[in-house]
Parts: structure tokens; C-alpha cells; sequence
């Protein structure tokens, strides 16, 4: 996932086990969106990823604890719509 992460990316956290170095509660908000300040290419202690992620929250956490999500798309604004004028007749 490493690859795919970028600064500046949105992942939304799906895991807030304890923190697996020493045990203590993680502050992270499982369901909340948070926004990639920094990817460190850093092998994980559990193993199971090559990156540690800074999203302002304390230090850095495992990627396992995030999932990418989609860039959001452009989205359409309303134009605004031009009518002719009326004039009005002068006898």
C-alpha cells in the first residue's frame, strides 16, 4: 500500500487494536478519515507492512491501520444560466 499512499491522500482508519510495540490504547478513531502528512518507508515491528504513516496523531502508525481512500472526482458547478433581457416598448 506504501506505493499507492502519497502525501496528502485521505485514509480512513479501520483498526485501533492496541498499539503493538508497547500495548498502550492508540488515540486514532476507528470509521474516521484522516490526511497523509508523511510516508516513511519504514519496516513495521509486526511485519506486516513496509510504511509508517504520519496523519497528526502522535507519531507515525503502521499502514495496516488505514485503508486508501478513492480521490474524490470533480464535481459539476451549476453554470449560470443567462436570459434574454426583456425590453420594454416606449409609445
Amino acid at each position: 500500500m506504501s506505493d499507492a499512499v502519497g502525501r496528502g491522500d485521505l485514509v480512513l482508519c479501520v483498526n485501533v487494536a492496541p498499539n503493538h510495540v508497547n500495548g498502550l490504547p492508540v488515540p486514532l478513531v476507528a470509521g474516521e478519515t484522516y490526511r497523509v502528512f508523511e510516508v516513511m518507508e519504514f519496516a513495521c515491528p509486526c511485519g506486516r507492512s513496509d510504511a509508517l504513516l504520519d496523519v497528526g496523531v502522535d507519531f507515525a502508525w503502521c499502514q495496516t491501520r488505514f485503508r486508501l481512500l478513492p480521490k474524490p472526482k470533480a464535481e459539476s458547478k451549476p453554470r449560470r444560466v443567462s436570459a434574454p433581457k426583456e425590453k420594454e416598448t416606449v409609445r
